[in-house]
């Protein structure tokens, strides 16, 4: 089987002490996430894919968070590796409208955003993301 590599830019985004989670159409619970298009800057990425996703504008990338991840799945027959750089945005709103990509959102308190999320990546990253808020008072 062919192993594809691919590059994508992620991000945990919260508003006072809430934290976004995004349901994808194959039913897992996740962040922003999107690939970067040529000439883009992983925060241009991040804040483009930030808004088409959600329509999120007014919206700010907190400095010193990058959390690097990967995962290996398989979509139609090929199997991919997929490294994310992931990124802590401050939302100054939480009103939200899906794109098509999405079929669902909430804003969760931490607790009840670790329980919602699906995959251990994922909830590692949340993990960090919220002591770098505690640590860092963001």
């Amino acid at each position: 089987m062919e192993l594809i590599e691919e590059n994508s830019v992620a991000a945990v985004v919260y508003y006072r002490n809430e934290y976004l989670l995004l349901k994808y159409g194959l039913g897992h619970w996740e962040y922003v996430k999107g690939h970067m298009e040529s000439e883009e800057t992983e925060k241009e990425t991040i804040m483009r894919e930030l808004e088409e996703e959600t329509s999120i504008k007014e919206a700010s990338i907190i400095e010193g968070f990058n959390e690097k991840y990967d995962y290996l799945f398989t979509s139609k027959g090929k199997k991919i590796h997929k490294f994310v750089s992931c990124y802590l945005i401050k939302s100054n709103t939480k009103n939200v409208t899906l794109s098509f990509e999405h079929v669902g959102y909430k804003w969760l308190s931490f607790q009840k955003a670790i329980k919602q999320l699906t995959y251990d990546n994922a909830k590692k990253v949340l993990k960090k993301a919220h002591n770098f808020r505690l640590l860092t008072f963001v």
